[in-house]
């Protein structure tokens, strides 16, 4: 999903904005024939991500910038630990350090955060996914990171599955027809390979949903002992997937109801940034 032409894009434009007309402290300062060797430090313990894109920062603002990566993305770590090393001229090191740490130490908060969920429910069947609740833009970026800390990815955009919400099932039974009938005819429109999933927030709007023959039912906001009779209900008949306020408290419980998929906002909108450093010394 993140590819090489996507990063260098979205680095490109974040260099820009943060240099738009150069780097003038570093072109005053700094002599130009100095020569730069760095190393990315972890302040903290946790999970790698954006190896590529921290590369890419420096690579795209010169090439003569040479970056090793001492650890790979989905690679757990202490503090204290290298994960990467920087050579190259001085000026240009030190213009792309701010872009090359603040994609990386948001790409690994989110890992390191998505690690703490699946480590949480790692004793039963239940995968942890994430949502559309993610950065204008950096889309592709989060949700690489979210796979850097074993989980998985949701829906990658609209364009990508049939999700039908309540304000969806307002509309296309507006007519009276039954829920069941609406879905049953909206499905008939659609191409065979394109995934069907349905939000309920009731115990009581789950048979018409089924009989519907939906892929995956969405049991939205449910209390604990409801997704357990949701889960029963339900009986193998489709995916289930939970959602609505979860947090590393909750998560656990709600993996034990038997639901498959876990879809967890936080893992993209409530991440903190990992603390990451750039320890730089200068050769003149």
């Amino acid at each position: 999903m993140l590819t090489r032409a996507q990063i260098d894009r979205t680095v490109a434009a974040a260099l820009e904005e943060d240099a738009p007309w150069g780097d003038v402290t570093s072109a005053y300062l700094i002599p130009a024939e100095s020569v730069a060797t760095a190393d990315l430090v972890a302040r903290q313990t946790g999970v790698f991500s954006g190896g590529e894109v921290f590369a890419a920062a420096f690579r795209l603002t010169d090439p003569a910038i040479e970056v090793r990566l001492h650890v790979e993305d989905g690679e757990f770590f202490p503090a204290g630990t290298r994960l990467a090393s920087v050579t190259g001229p001085a000026r240009a090191v030190l213009t792309a350090e701010r872009v090359a740490l603040n994609f990386t130490q948001r790409m690994s908060g989110i890992a390191t955060l998505t690690n703490l969920y699946v480590a949480e429910v790692a004793h039963t069947g239940a995968r942890i996914a994430d949502t559309r609740k993610t950065t204008p833009g950096l889309r592709a970026f989060e949700r690489h990171a979210v796979r850097s800390g074993g989980g998985h990815n949701h829906r990658y955009s609209l364009s990508d599955a049939v999700m039908a919400k309540d304000n969806h099932l307002a509309v296309l039974t507006r007519d009276g027809s039954s829920v069941t009938m609406a879905l049953e005819a909206a499905i008939a429109r659609l191409p065979h390979t394109t995934h069907v999933e349905v939000e309920v927030d009731r115990l009581d709007q789950i048979p018409a949903v089924l009989a519907a023959g939906i892929g995956t039912i969405m049991l939205d906001n449910f209390s604990i002992d409801d997704l357990r009779t949701g889960v029963a209900l339900i009986a193998g008949r489709a995916t289930i997937e939970a959602s609505g306020g979860v947090t590393l408290d909750s998560v656990r419980a709600i993996a034990e109801t038997g639901v498959d998929v876990i879809s967890v906002g936080a893992l993209t909108h409530s991440a903190g940034a990992l603390d990451l450093g750039l320890d730089l010394r200068i050769d003149t």
